[in-house]
């Protein structure tokens, strides 16, 4: 898969997508095992403990958002980006790109504690346990 920089749009190569999917499982792993362990451990329906999923679910879902945009949102934050083997990173100079990279860094992590709010409270209202 050959890829290239597109400002707002690309920013990350084959490598570095899939590291995101690696975060994303190990993520989603981890927001099942603490929902297990909540319910396991008594937090009923209505626990304020639940709502503790959101954590592991917003870094699955930010993960996964990022693998999927081909967008890794640290690096648009940082004006950079990746497209080669890890750890080859290469700056942004345009002011025009960086904005748009920025704005695009943004969206993602507001997508992602989106998914991690919304998750929380349905675990939090689901009479599971």
């Amino acid at each position: 898969m050959q890829l290239e920089y597109v400002p707002g749009a690309c920013n990350i190569g084959p490598e570095e997508i899939a590291r995101r999917q690696r975060v994303a499982v190990v993520g989603l792993i981890a927001t099942i095992a603490l929902a297990v362990a909540l319910v396991a451990s008594g937090a009923g329906v209505g626990s304020p403990t639940r709502l503790l999923i959101a954590l592991p679910l917003t870094g699955a879902a930010i993960g996964w958002i990022q693998a999927r945009r081909r967008f890794c949102m640290a690096y648009g934050l940082a004006g950079t980006f990746n497209l080669g083997a890890i750890g080859n990173m290469e700056r942004v100079s345009n002011a025009a790109a960086l904005a748009a990279d920025r704005r695009t860094a943004l969206i993602i992590v507001a997508q992602g504690i989106a998914v991690g709010v919304i998750g929380a409270a349905a675990f939090f209202a689901a009479p599971i346990g």
